[in-house]
């Protein structure tokens, strides 16, 4: 697991060196066209290592019809959220994620995926980005997440490529065709993002 990550980083070349404080932590997987398990088939994923070894993410290719309401009371203020909740994985699909900007650590836990990047479930940081209207962020329902080991036994039957995570993609406005054009980049690309 460590491993590809690391590798993954060091695609990264110049922009893993330009983070302030904190090195990325985030990189994008995208499934090979051999990948037929319904829940990543032809998707992109935002993933990060957590301490315990362990990967989670969001995917960031699959917006849904879902409305806040579904997920948040009333006293939640939802009117400032416009865009779709995106499928974030098939853990815990009634939770609420959130990948956000903020040029500060969030008060509340959250993972660092890029510079000024973050992916958090916990509700006080949800809370606050609703609240501002300005706020750059997209919410998903439920997460991505395999345990230590268990994706890099995926990476081995060679299920992914992975690709540097970059806040154009992750927050890319319209997603369709995302997939394929991080499948033709990865094969252009050759072998150092195969595995």
């Amino acid at each position: 697991m460590r491993r590809w990550l690391a590798l993954a980083l060091l695609l990264l070349g110049a922009a893993a060196q330009a983070q302030q404080l904190l090195p990325a932590n985030g990189v994008l997987l995208v499934a090979k066209p051999s990948l037929t398990d319904a829940n990543f088939s032809q998707t992109v994923v935002l993933v990060t290592q957590t301490e315990d070894g362990g990967t989670v993410g969001v995917i960031v290719n699959r917006p849904t019809e879902l409305k806040l309401s579904q997920f948040l009371s009333a006293e939640f203020p939802t009117g400032n959220y416009r865009e779709p909740i995106f499928f974030g994985g098939p853990v815990m699909r009634q939770a609420l994620v959130s990948l956000f900007r903020s040029e500060t650590a969030p008060a509340a836990p959250a993972f660092h995926i890029l510079k000024d990047v973050y992916l958090t479930m916990h509700p006080d940081n949800i809370e606050r980005l609703l609240k501002d209207a300005g706020a750059r962020y997209r919410i998903y329902a439920g997460f991505s997440g395999w345990l230590p080991r268990q994706l890099e036994s995926e990476m081995m039957r060679d299920s992914w490529y992975f690709l540097p995570a970059d806040e154009s993609r992750i927050f890319r406005e319209k997603t369709e065709g995302l997939w394929e054009e991080l499948v033709e980049l990865a094969l252009r690309l050759g072998p150092r993002v195969r595995r």
